[in-house]
């Protein structure tokens, strides 16, 4: 709701502070409901329920990108040279033009905001309660304990780099395709941006079914290993074919984040709770990432910058195959060991 005032007064920290407002709203949901739906059901499949949840995630995203396109994006674009020729009347009312694109999606997203709420609220949903082999319970648990846990600690550092990578590699798109494709506008360039996050929607999907015969792990590897292909060819050549590369790897981000997720979340017994806290603390580097690319892109090109997401990929990757094994904790602490799950 906050992008309406802030549209009015058009001042940029108004609209950071709204995006700040909804990024925390969107936080505790991450932190409740992931472990939620990770804990409905066997163990051994919560990688696959994770990835199919989130595939609705995706499924938004797709579609927030068309119709953010079509009423956001006005196609408008003056040059430098066009903006100092107007006068001050001219300059003003293109402003507010503008800045008034993003009221009416923005009162759409609060008002579908408040429907999941009351959805939420009016459905009857089980509490989980789980322990460990002592009894021990996630009220008891503490921030200590949790470190223990090496596989989610790596698990933490491996969900920085791929949210900071998937953030800082979706936001560059349409800058991307422009400084490539001299002459695309925009409007043309979010065409990318759509076809990107399509990939991504389609990759949750298919991920989800693959996972009934490829190990969570596996697949993250691949996956992992695809992106890293994808950003060399970013890096190294020219024309389309990055362009095409940025593309096709929202296919490959879209199984990371709820597989890394559920992968650092095994074992945790009663400190999954706090586990899923610190991995979703871990969305941070999709503010430091696209910050470190953005000074790369201003001090040398647009394209050296995706060097960032080509060192994130590659801890994803040794998370994928070393990284994700839970070390034995059992002996430090008998409560952590054979979490059980018991749901009223």
């Amino acid at each position: 709701m906050l992008f309406i005032p802030a549209a009015s007064v058009r001042i940029y920290g108004f609209f950071l502070f709204a995006l700040f407002v909804m990024a925390c709203g969107q936080s505790v949901l991450e932190v409740a409901a992931n472990p939620y739906v990770t804990t409905l059901g066997p163990p051994e499949s919560s990688e696959q329920r994770l990835n199919l949840a989130q595939s609705f995630n995706a499924a938004g995203a797709v579609l927030v990108a068309l119709l953010g396109s079509r009423f956001i994006l006005s196609g408008i674009e003056h040059t430098p040279a066009e903006l100092a020729a107007m006068n001050p009347r001219q300059l003003s009312a293109y402003r507010v033009s503008e800045a008034n694109m993003v009221k009416a999606p923005y009162l759409v997203i609060t008002g579908v905001f408040l429907l999941v709420a009351l959805l939420t609220f009016l459905t009857k949903l089980p509490e989980i309660r789980e322990t460990g082999r002592e009894g021990l319970e996630t009220s008891d648990a503490k921030l200590s304990g949790t470190l223990a846990f090496r596989h989610l600690i790596k698990g933490v550092v491996a969900q920085f780099f791929y949210v900071g990578a998937q953030v800082g590699v979706a936001s560059f798109i349409i800058r991307f395709a422009e400084f490539t494709l001299p002459g695309t506008h925009e409007k043309a360039a979010a065409h990318y941006l759509q076809a990107h996050l399509a990939g991504f929607m389609i990759g949750r999907f298919t991920g989800s079914a693959i996972m009934q015969k490829v190990r969570a792990p596996r697949l993250l590897s691949l996956f992992a290993g695809a992106a890293l292909l994808c950003l060399l060819v970013v890096l190294f050549t020219s024309g389309a074919a990055p362009v095409w590369a940025i593309v096709l790897i929202g296919f490959f981000h879209s199984i990371m984040f709820p597989t890394i997720f559920a992968l650092s979340l095994k074992n945790l017994g009663p400190y999954t709770k706090l586990g899923s806290s610190l991995l979703v603390m871990s969305i941070i580097g999709g503010a430091i990432c696209p910050a470190i690319m953005g000074r790369i892109s201003d001090g040398w090109n647009i394209q050296r910058a995706f060097v960032v997401p080509l060192v994130c990929h590659a801890y994803v990757f040794y998370f994928a195959m070393w990284g994700y094994r839970p070390a034995a904790v059992a002996n430090a602490d008998p409560a952590l060991a054979i979490p059980a799950t018991e749901v009223e």
